[in-house]
């Protein structure tokens, strides 16, 4: 009988289960989509068993279309630092996840600035409503019975990983990975554990929180009640981490960059921590005891700005529609579009910015601002990519770096073309899109003995190398004016 592996990719706006045989063969595949839930502005939602139904189904589908496969083993990866609160005795939430995105505890965040140095020191992480710590303690806050129940030994938190493996588990197993823990504000990098002194300054009991294993963990088995089979949990990884791993992130100068709801560049940096005032450090994944660091520049608006100009402003009907009006264009004529949308993430860290659109004329088309959205996306890569040039460029002063690219908005040949311009760099796309779903089910898969670590690397295609064709002048000029164009969204809230 013939073998595959599973991955079950739990992303922001949907949840999807590939099986991969032997090479690399998607054998079977579902997805589903769920819905996002905005209270307030910059308040982002999701109701729990929308992400657990979902991620259900897509799981039970791929399996049942794997039986004529012997499935060796399943890894997860998901959307890292949205938080979800739940009853262990009930199994149900006491409240909605609170979405990476959301903003609702920047003031919280301002209240606790004068731990945000001791923070960075022990996490690698800014204090900032994007990670998952300040929306803890929001629930724990504001909604009515938590404490009382936190007192009982009744609540358990986790990220989306823990609440899935929870319930595929039978309600068995509470745990996660390093990758994911590292994104909590609460877990010490430096000692590998959760830091004392950041519960207390936070207010959050150890209780609620899970075990904290390898990435390469055997996590426990699926509950046959739960998808109909039994089948080893051998890898958790968050997503970025996931991508960064397919990427072949141990190559020395290898960068990666997801365009997905958001950006989010990221380069390995072995066993060495690398203090930024502009990047996140964060743990890579962590290997039989041996734990694996990364720079990582998190962008919160990236490919669903296209979303954004199709279904809020009506300026397209497809996201393949936004490349080709883009490459009707000669130049973007001085439009700039800031998708601050939810704020600024990496390098400027401002959850008070908002998104602009500057330098309309009259003589501006809706094909400027769809450009100018596409380009938005290429100029935020490059803030990123200076800061890890400047962090590295000590141990790491390479004459060049490549960027290897994944996510949905790779495929937007406008876009990838004038990544590759304005960086002065090569940009290789490899052949399958889904490098988060490829790299769990490498990390599991690898765990097993169903593929050697070598025999995982040489299974990436590379699809089409972008190299760039911009004169230095043209690309200056246009990134100069985009640094204008940020400076004037921030601290608009």
């Amino acid at each position: 009988m013939k073998k595959v592996v599973i991955a079950l990719d739990l992303g922001t706006t949907g949840n999807r289960a590939i099986a991969f045989d032997k090479d690399a063969g998607v054998v079977a595949g579902s997805y589903y989509e769920f819905p996002q839930i905005h209270p307030k502005p910059a308040w982002v939602e999701q109701d729990p068993y929308d992400i657990l139904n979902s991620a259900i189904k897509a799981l039970k589908e791929t399996v049942e279309k794997c039986n004529s496969y012997e499935i060796t083993s399943m890894g997860i990866t998901n959307q890292r630092e949205t938080v979800i609160l739940w009853n262990k005795k009930t199994g149900k939430p006491v409240y909605n996840a609170i979405v990476w995105q959301c903003r609702r505890t920047a003031k919280d965040c301002e209240d606790l600035k004068e731990f945000s140095s001791v923070i960075k020191e022990k996490t690698g992480l800014f204090l900032d409503p994007y990670f998952s710590a300040t929306k803890i303690k929001w629930i724990i806050d504001n909604v009515k019975g938590v404490k009382s129940l936190i007192d009982k030994g009744e609540i358990a938190f986790g990220t989306v990983d823990s609440w899935i493996l929870w319930n595929l588990t039978g309600r068995k197993i509470h745990a996660t990975d390093a990758s994911n823990a590292s994104r909590t504000l609460l877990y010490n990098i430096n000692s590998l554990r959760y830091d004392d002194e950041l519960l207390k300054v936070l207010n959050i009991p150890k209780s609620i929180l899970p075990e904290v294993y390898d990435s390469n963990h055997n996590f426990g088995y699926t509950d046959k009640a739960v998808i109909g089979k039994s089948i080893p949990i051998t890898g958790i990884l968050g997503d970025q981490q996931a991508s960064l791993f397919a990427h072949g992130g141990f190559e020395t100068g290898i960068i990666k960059n997801t365009y997905g709801t958001g950006l989010f560049a990221m380069i390995e940096t072995g066993n060495k921590i690398y203090n930024s005032d502009k990047l996140v450090a964060t743990i890579a994944w962590k290997l039989d005891s041996l734990p694996y660091y990364a720079l990582e520049g998190s962008i919160f608006t990236g490919g669903s700005i296209i979303r954004y100009i199709q279904d809020n402003l009506n300026l397209i009907s497809s996201a393949q529609e936004s490349s080709n009006v883009s490459k009707s264009l000669d130049s973007n004529d001085g439009v700039y579009f800031v998708p601050a949308l939810t704020g600024l993430g990496a390098p400027f860290w401002d959850p008070d910015a908002r998104g602009l659109i500057i330098g309309l004329t009259g003589a501006a088309a809706k094909s400027h601002i769809v450009r100018a959205a596409l380009e938005s996306l290429a100029y935020q890569t490059k803030d990123v990519i200076l800061e890890f040039k400047n962090s590295l460029k000590k141990d790491l002063d390479l004459p060049a770096y490549k960027l290897r690219v994944d996510g949905k908005a790779s495929e937007n040949e406008f876009l990838m073309q004038f990544q590759s311009d304005i960086l002065n760099m090569t940009v290789e796309k490899t052949v399958f899109t889904e490098m988060t779903a490829f790299g769990i089910a490498g990390l599991s898969a690898i765990t097993t003995g169903f593929w050697t670590i070598n025999e995982f690397y040489n299974l990436k295609k590379i699809e089409k190398v972008y190299n760039p064709k911009m004169d230095d002048k043209t690309r200056n000029g246009y990134y100069n004016r985009w640094k204008k164009a940020v400076l004037k969204s921030f601290k608009w809230a």
